[in-house]
């Protein structure tokens, strides 16, 4: 008798794993058929087709093609590594060009993964508000980022003519889809390059002054 409660609360964990499963396929689904065949062309139907579900699953999972996309969204800032940039920018913490290098691979990590998202997700937003709106608020959450490091450097670190919201306007100038897009697709440059590019470029464009 005492093992029932054990055998019910395993297969609790057994339903919810399932279910995150599930959710993992549909959202694997909708990225490849929203970036192969763009967001107007891609119904839910078609989701659930590719996942291999039914579409009151998919609704019940996501809610529309908006909570998709979302859900699509989200997953890609996990692939790059956010825990990872935290750590990083822990760990360099007092060395300013240490943080902008962690937070130059943290950019390319991301558009490396998951630019196509990105482009789509800013695609879709011209005519969809909702996933305008999500996609400002990634750009929200990347300058409040930017804004709590340069906060915390020392005063006479930035440049003598910027102050914070100045370099996080040219850290989000420099560091963009659109310029890892044109130098990768375009110009032949591998994502290491931009990398070191973005992190000598940042130094120079930000710094007061390069370290010894």
């Amino acid at each position: 008798m005492a093992s029932e409660p054990a055998k019910r609360r395993y297969a609790s964990l057994h339903r919810t794993a399932q279910a995150h499963r599930t959710r993992a396929r549909i959202a694997e689904a909708a990225r490849r058929l929203f970036t192969g065949q763009g967001w107007a062309a891609t119904t839910v139907r078609a989701v659930a087709d590719e996942a291999g579900v039914s579409v009151p699953t998919v609704y019940a999972a996501y809610g529309d093609k908006t909570g998709l996309i979302r859900a699509v969204a989200d997953a890609a800032d996990l692939s790059a590594g956010v825990d990872r940039l935290v750590a990083e920018l822990e760990a360099a913490e007092g060395d300013p060009v240490g943080q902008l290098a962690a937070m130059a691979a943290y950019d390319r990590r991301l558009y490396e993964r998951a630019g196509e998202v990105i482009l789509l997700l800013r695609e879709a937003g011209r005519t969809e508000p909702e996933l305008a709106t999500a996609y400002e608020e990634g750009r929200r959450r990347g300058d409040a980022t930017r804004a709590q490091v340069f906060a915390a450097w020392p005063d006479g670190t930035l440049r003598a003519d910027l102050d914070i919201p100045s370099a996080i306007d040219i850290y989000a100038a420099l560091c963009t889809i659109d310029v890892y897009t044109t130098l990768t697709a375009e110009r032949g440059w591998p994502p290491g390059r931009i990398e070191e590019w973005w992190g000598a470029a940042l130094v120079r464009e930000l710094l007061a002054a390069p370290p010894r």
